[in-house]
């Protein structure tokens, strides 16, 4: 995957820098075509002409070294670049990408870019577990930065703990996968909008009805649809759980708030998969005080809520819409007459009562249907799994490619993360 693609390598200054070099020759042997930029410190620590010597291309320290005056160096390094690795990546730098410095060359660059980023930091054990350090890591895996974790050994300070740096083949072997897994992206300029988790109906400040709904599976759907190269809308009720990193969360309450905040957003979207389980009613008055305790029995009259997946199957202009039927029993009679009343272009239905298929779990029993007799069953996996066949099923349909001959992907990282 290495051959013919272009390799910014990002050298900082920690002791490791002697081990870039290594990488930066293993990575030429593999076939890329490696630029190297180094921080002022890091030519400190190894001679810019090393790299030069083992990448056959001038070396950059200087943000003003200029040495073609047909294109900003910068820009011009960011914009050809098939990914980006920074190794070794210290504490400093992290700091500057995440808080968007631009002082030097390589963190300059790391503005421009829109290419992968794939990091290997390398710091004392104590420095790499500190809640700063720790904090820009997150921030920086939030906005689809890759990192390979720092190795447990020997540190060039006499600690021993986690701060090496990853062996230069196993950084190698880590950016081969990820181009990979980024080629494999059949849904790139398709903007898809998922909702999840449960919706709020309130009674009072203190008390709502609701349902178990966690909204695992609207997550694992909308990163899903991001691996796979959409823009993702997720559009988010109650649920449990971190929000998938690099979508857009629209957090809403109510079904009501819920049926705006997808109509409004309806035309800009290819995708529509309505993961969501909504409350099919809500109390009818909203009392605007807690509701004392004083009768023995309360009532409660409730209204029909709006339907959302109904309504999206009326206004869709094109749109592939995806439904979800939540069942307990005549699942597939109830999933059908679901498909044909709402509109939809697939229905997924699971039956809750089934082990391993509720509410709340990592797992599930799917089944998808489809028009014309279209039926997909899927056995006992993850929601992540199924939520992968599901996205790879709509791209073929979208594409006319086939009638569902997806697969899951193996062993896919989110949109940024800690790779192996």
């Amino acid at each position: 995957m290495l051959k013919g693609k272009t390799v910014i390598l990002g050298v900082c200054g920690g002791i490791a820098a002697y081990k870039a070099a290594a990488l930066c020759s293993k990575l030429t042997q593999a076939g890329a075509q490696v630029h190297v930029i180094m921080t002022a410190s890091a030519a400190k620590l190894v001679q810019p002409l090393t790299f030069q010597a083992l990448s056959k291309n001038h070396v950059v320290v200087d943000t003003f070294d200029e040495h073609d005056p047909a294109v900003i160096t910068h820009v011009d390094m960011a914009d050809s670049a098939d990914l980006v690795i920074i190794a070794p990546a210290t504490a400093n730098m992290l700091a500057k990408l995440a808080y968007g410095l631009a002082d030097d060359m390589l963190s300059t660059t790391m503005l421009v870019t829109r290419a992968p980023i794939l990091v290997a930091p390398a710091m004392n054990v104590h420095m790499y577990d500190h809640p700063t350090v720790q904090t820009n890591m997150a921030t920086l895996v939030s906005r689809g930065v890759y990192f390979i974790d720092a190795a447990v050994g020997q540190l060039a300070c006499g600690y021993v703990g986690k701060g090496r740096m990853a062996e230069p083949e196993q950084i190698v072997d880590v950016a081969s996968r990820l181009l990979e897994q980024l080629q494999d992206r059949p849904l790139a300029g398709k903007r898809v909008l998922v909702t999840a988790g449960g919706t709020v109906e309130r009674i009072d400040p203190v008390r709502y009805l609701t349902n178990d709904s966690s909204g695992k599976m609207g997550f694992a759907v909308a990163e899903a649809a991001r691996d796979l190269g959409a823009e993702v809308t997720l559009v988010a009720g109650r649920t449990t759980g971190s929000v998938p990193a690099g979508v857009e969360l629209i957090p809403v309450q109510s079904a009501q708030d819920m049926l705006e905040a997808v109509l409004e957003r309806l035309d800009g979207t290819d995708i529509v998969v309505k993961a969501a389980a909504v409350a099919d009613y809500r109390p009818e008055v909203q009392a605007d005080r807690k509701i004392k305790k004083t009768e023995e029995a309360l009532t409660l009259r409730l209204v029909k809520n709006p339907d959302i997946l109904m309504e999206v199957g009326k206004r869709k202009k094109g749109q592939f819409v995806v439904g979800f039927a939540a069942e307990t029993d005549h699942l597939e009679e109830n999933a059908i007459g679901k498909l044909e009343r709402k509109n939809c272009d697939l229905l997924v239905a699971n039956d809750v009562t089934a082990e391993g298929a509720g509410f709340g779990t990592d797992t599930n029993i799917i089944t998808i249907y489809g028009p014309d007799g279209f039926k997909m069953p899927l056995p006992l996996c993850t929601k992540r799994e199924a939520a992968d066949r599901l996205l790879r099923l709509i791209a073929d349909r979208l594409d006319g490619a086939g009638i569902g001959q997806a697969q899951g992907v193996p062993g896919g990282e989110s949109g940024g993360g800690r790779m192996p």
